[in-house]
């Protein structure tokens, strides 16, 4: 157990924001790491489901999204393909375009990580008073939101849109 500061001490204590992001990003991909190998799977694999829960895209989409080149995901998705939790469809839109869409194995399989990685988030942020979990949440929100804006991502795509924007 680790040994407790006096409140007064832990009030005082603060990271840089850098070293406080790395440090919570390290935390954050460990816990998704964790609950993906109980699933037997990568977590580019988890990222790639989790993406696809809520929307189809292209290749290049998800290259764009997962910030890996092209062949690299295609790749991904061959493997993907493989273990039957995404597979690559005609678009309904323009038959001549390929987007690939998860499958009912792969639905369940990330619907059982995030379930999981849930609880994991929430004993992490029940940690620090609600209103500090609040202020996180809105805060990186925000953050998020408009780095998506700046790259063309759609944070809230429709069931079966596109998530990059085509400007």
């Amino acid at each position: 157990m680790a040994p407790q500061l006096a409140d007064s001490a832990r009030s005082t204590r603060q990271l840089s924001a850098v070293d406080g992001l790395v440090q919570l990003s390290f935390l954050i991909q460990n816990a998704l790491a964790a609950r993906a190998e109980e699933v037997d799977l990568s977590l580019i694999q988890t990222r790639l489901l989790g993406v696809l829960r809520d929307r189809v895209s292209t290749i290049n989409e998800l290259a764009s999204y997962l910030d890996l080149d092209k062949s690299s995901v295609s790749g991904l998705i061959s493997r993907a393909e493989r273990r039957g939790v995404v597979e690559r469809v005609a678009s309904a839109a323009d038959r001549r375009v390929v987007v690939v869409r998860i499958t009912s194995k792969g639905r369940s399989l990330v619907n059982k990580v995030g379930a999981a990685f849930e609880g994991d988030v929430a004993r992490l942020l029940a940690l620090v008073s609600p209103r500090d979990a609040t202020t996180l949440a809105r805060v990186t929100s925000h953050l998020l939101v408009r780095h998506a804006e700046v790259h063309g991502v759609d944070l809230f795509p429709r069931v079966g849109v596109s998530m990059v924007s085509r400007t």
